[in-house]
C-alpha cells in the first residue's frame, strides 16, 4: 500500500551527476538521512538544493573562503528555489514551510555547498522569523516579507553588544527615543552576521522611556542605508564569507511602524523566536558541517590504497572506528535538531504565524532550555568529528585542495558563538540544579550566600565603613537623574 510518508520524489538528473562524478561521489549514503522526517514536497525541495549546491554555492563558498568573499551570489542562486521566503505564508508569495524543512535547508547548504551561507542563511531566517512574529498590522514588515525572493532582499538579525559579550540579551550600549513621527535608534553592535551586506536589519536596543531595567527592550526594523558597517575588519579562522563584522546605527529616524512589536517586546522575541530559531538552525549548520566532513572523508578512505599491505585506508579496523563514532555521535545530534524542530512545529501549528495575532501567544519559549542543549551537543560534536575526519585522512587532508581543513575551521565556530557552549551549560546545569529562576539574566538578583558568607570576614571597624560608603551611594543615587546607555558616535 502507498501512503503520502513513502512516497519519495523522482532525483533531479543534475544531482545524479554530481553523485556519481562531483564534489559528493561517495559521499555518506542516503540510508543515513531521516528522510521519514520529511514530507514528499521537503524531499523534492532537497534534491533540487543539492544540485544548487553543486553547481552554485559549493563552487562559491571556495572563493569566500580565500578571499573573503560575502556569499550573495548564493543567496540569488537560493532565492531562485524560493528559499528566503521560506517561512513566509503562501498568500505573502512565500513559501509557508515549518521548521523542520528550516533546519533540513541549512542542513544541507551546510553539508553540500556553503557552511559560510548556511550561517548568513541562519541568520536571515531568524530574522524572517522575527519580523512575522509581529507583521500581521504591520505594513512595513508585510512589505519586506513579500518580496524577499524577488528582489534577494537579505535580512539578518544585530542583538549583540561590545559591553557584554555572548549575553548578546543585555544590550548596554543601545537606546531608542521616541520622536515625533516615530523612533531614533542608537545600537553598537560587536558581532552582525552579514554586517553591511545585508539589505535589512531586526535590531534590539532598550526601550524608549528605559529607566534602568534591562530587560525592558524592544526592536526595529532598519534599512541597509541606515548602518554603519567595516567589513574591512573581518578576517576570521572559520566562516570567513558571512562577513560577522560590527554594527552601527547611530541615531537613524525610523518611522512609527518600523518598531517590530509594541515597545518592551524584546523578551517576548528573544525567548519565542530568535533564540528558538537561531539555535534550531544553527545546530542543522553544526550538523551539516559534521556531515559534510564525514563525506569527504569517505571518499579519499575508500579510494586511498596501501599498496604495500594490498589494503584500503577504509579496510583499516581504527578508520572503521572514527566513521563508526562520527556517524552515530552525527546523527543523535542530527535527531535531536530534528525532534526539536517537530516539537515547534506542533506548538505553532506547523508554523502557523496567525496564532501569534494573539501577543501573549509564546509556545515555542516554554520550551527554551532544550534548544540550548541542542546547539551545546552540535558544536560539541562537530569539532570532534572534523579532528577524527582529518585523522582518518592523514597528510591528504591536511591539504587545502580535500576541504577538509575548511570545514574544521567553519565547524570551529560553533562553540564560540553566542551563546557560547560555555554559557549554555551553565545554564543548563544550574537550572537543573537551582531551578530557572536563579539564571538572572539580567543580574537583578542579590545571593544573599555569598554577601553574608563575605560579611563574615570583616571586623565591627570594616562593617560600619561599607555601612557608609553604601548609605552615601544610595543618597547620591537617589538624588541623580536615571542614567541613559551611552551612545558613541563612529
Amino acid at each position: 500500500m502507498t501512503t503520502e510518508s513513502n512516497v519519495k520524489p523522482q532525483v533531479n538528473p543534475q544531482v545524479n551527476q554530481a553523485f556519481s562524478g562531483g564534489p559528493f561521489s561517495s559521499r555518506l549514503s542516503e540510508d543515513f538521512d531521516p528522510e521519514w522526517l520529511l514530507t514528499p514536497q521537503q524531499l523534492a525541495l532537497q534534491k533540487k538544493l543539492i544540485a544548487l549546491c553543486a553547481e552554485v554555492l559549493r563552487p562559491n563558498a571556495i572563493a569566500s573562503d580565500r578571499n573573503l568573499i560575502y556569499p550573495r551570489e548564493n543567496f540569488e542562486a537560493l532565492a531562485s528555489l524560493g528559499l528566503l521566503g521560506l517561512l513566509v505564508p503562501t498568500e505573502w508569495g512565500g513559501l509557508g514551510e515549518n521548521h523542520v524543512c528550516a533546519a533540513m535547508v541549512v542542513e544541507t547548504i551546510a553539508r553540500y555547498g556553503c557552511p559560510s551561507t548556511a550561517m548568513c542563511y541562519t541568520m536571515h531566517l531568524g530574522a524572517v522569523a522575527a519580523a512575522l512574529f509581529r507583521a500581521h498590522e504591520n505594513p512595513a514588515l508585510q512589505s519586506i516579507l513579500q518580496r524577499l525572493d524577488a528582489e534577494v532582499a537579505i535580512g539578518t538579525l544585530s542583538y549583540s553588544d561590545p559591553e557584554t559579550g555572548s549575553h548578546f540579551w543585555y544590550p548596554i550600549s543601545s537606546r531608542a527615543e521616541e520622536t515625533d513621527s516615530g523612533w531614533q535608534v542608537f545600537k553598537r553592535a560587536s558581532w552582525t552576521t552579514s554586517a553591511g551586506f545585508a539589505d535589512w536589519y531586526i535590531v534590539q536596543t532598550t526601550s524608549p522611556n528605559f529607566s534602568g531595567d534591562y530587560s525592558d527592550l524592544s526592536c526595529f526594523l532598519i534599512h541597509a542605508d541606515e548602518v554603519k558597517a567595516e567589513p574591512s575588519k573581518w578576517d576570521a579562522l572559520g566562516l570567513r564569507g558571512n562577513q560577522s563584522g560590527s554594527l552601527l546605527v547611530d541615531g537613524a529616524v525610523i518611522p512609527k511602524e518600523r518598531m517590530v512589536g509594541p515597545i518592551g517586546d524584546g523578551v517576548a522575541s528573544n525567548d519565542e523566536i530568535v533564540d528558538p530559531f537561531f539555535l534550531l538552525c544553527s545546530s542543522a549548520c553544526w550538523n551539516g558541517i559534521s556531515l559534510g566532513a564525514i563525506d569527504i572523508a569517505r571518499k579519499h578512505v575508500t579510494r586511498k590504497k596501501h599498496v604495500d599491505v594490498g589494503m584500503r585506508v577504509a579496510d583499516y579496523p581504527t578508520i572503521q572506528d572514527y566513521f563508526g563514532e562520527a556517524v552515530i555521535d552525527t546523527s543523535a545530534c542530527r535527531m535531536y535538531t530534528l525532534s526539536m524542530g517537530q516539537l515547534m512545529d506542533r506548538l505553532t501549528n506547523g508554523c502557523d504565524w496567525s496564532i501569534h495575532a494573539d501577543l501573549s501567544a509564546l509556545p515555542r519559549s516554554a520550551y527554551l532550555h532544550w534548544y540550548w542543549q541542542i546547539k551545546f551537543a552540535a558544536a560539541k560534536n562537530v569539532a570532534h568529528v572534523c579532528d577524527k575526519m582529518l585523522h582518518a585522512c592523514g597528510g591528504s587532508g591536511f591539504k587545502k585542495d580535500m576541504e577538509i581543513e575548511r570545514y574544521l575551521r567553519d565547524g570551529k565556530a560553533g562553540w564560540v558563538m553566542g551563546p557560547t557552549n560555555e554559557i549554555l551549560r551553565q545554564f543548563v546545569g544550574k537550572s537543573a540544579l537551582l531551578g530557572f529562576e536563579s539564571l538572572d539574566y539580567w543580574n537583578q538578583s542579590v545571593n544573599e550566600r555569598v554577601l553574608h558568607n563575605e560579611l563574615k570576614k570583616m571586623d565591627d571597624v570594616e562593617k560600619r565603613q561599607l555601612a557608609e560608603a553604601l548609605l552615601s551611594e544610595v543618597e547620591t543615587e537617589s538624588s541623580a537623574p536615571i542614567k541613559r546607555p551611552a551612545m558613541a558616535s563612529a
